[in-house]
């Protein structure tokens, strides 16, 4: 770890924790938000977690940004990943077919694999969720097999169905909500995965973890999923 602060806006600044994404942040990150909440308490406007960023938002009114500064650095004094469990795991039924999950005979061909172990591969694993953005609820989450990487497509989708998943790189995501998307489409879930009147809004916070899990049409159906393939939303 090799912690520096950078200078975002007169009243925000970015502690950069790590420079490369990796699933062994996480802990350390979690333990520095936790420091950085108790440290600011009321000053404190947002804290923004990313893969290897925490983005601190503070009240230029009850703190100048040399003072800021300093409480960052006091907080890291000793910083370790705290023992107890950091998140929740979230268990995603996912529906995978080509018309809803588009690229699963692109990935299939990228890694000279079967649909049907592109699936499994993909359900395999527990995913670390690392950050939330793009759209309310968007969990970005890894880190996928590296045989199942696959850059985004060069060309964004003008419309994506809500609960559609994806693989861009080594990140897997589900979209929260219908919206534009370049992530190569593997499937869809039935899981509402942002709600407004749940607290923290999103089903997903960064710390938790995922696995996914494979279900039939009907499965998918009796879950509330919309099975509507993706072609008819253009």
């Amino acid at each position: 770890m090799n912690p520096r602060i950078e200078v975002v806006a007169l009243d925000c600044l970015m502690l950069r924790l790590f420079d490369e994404i990796a699933e062994a942040n996480m802990p350390w990150m979690l333990a520095a938000s936790e420091r950085l909440r108790t440290a600011f308490g009321a000053q404190l406007i947002d804290l923004v977690p990313s893969y290897t960023t925490l983005m601190v938002h503070f009240d230029l009114t009850l703190s100048s940004p040399a003072q800021a500064r300093q409480r960052i650095a006091d907080a890291l004094v000793d910083l370790a990943p705290s023992a107890r469990s950091a998140g929740h795991c979230h268990v995603l039924p996912v529906w995978y077919d080509l018309s809803v999950g588009p690229e699963l005979s692109l990935l299939a061909e990228r890694s000279g694999l079967p649909v049907a172990e592109v699936v499994r591969r993909h359900c395999a694993r527990e995913y670390q969720v690392f950050a939330l953005g793009f759209a309310p609820g968007f969990a970005f989450m890894g880190l996928v097999e590296e045989i199942l990487a696959t850059p985004r497509l060069s060309t964004p989708r003008k419309k994506v169905a809500a609960g559609s998943v994806g693989i861009a790189e080594r990140q897997t995501a589900a979209y929260p909500v219908v919206s534009p998307g370049g992530w190569n489409l593997i499937g869809r879930t039935p899981a509402k995965l942002f709600d407004r009147h749940r607290d923290g809004y999103s089903l997903m916070q960064p710390g938790d973890t995922v696995r996914f899990e494979a279900v039939d049409h009907a499965e998918f159906v009796r879950l509330g999923g919309d099975d509507t393939p993706l072609e008819a939303l253009a």
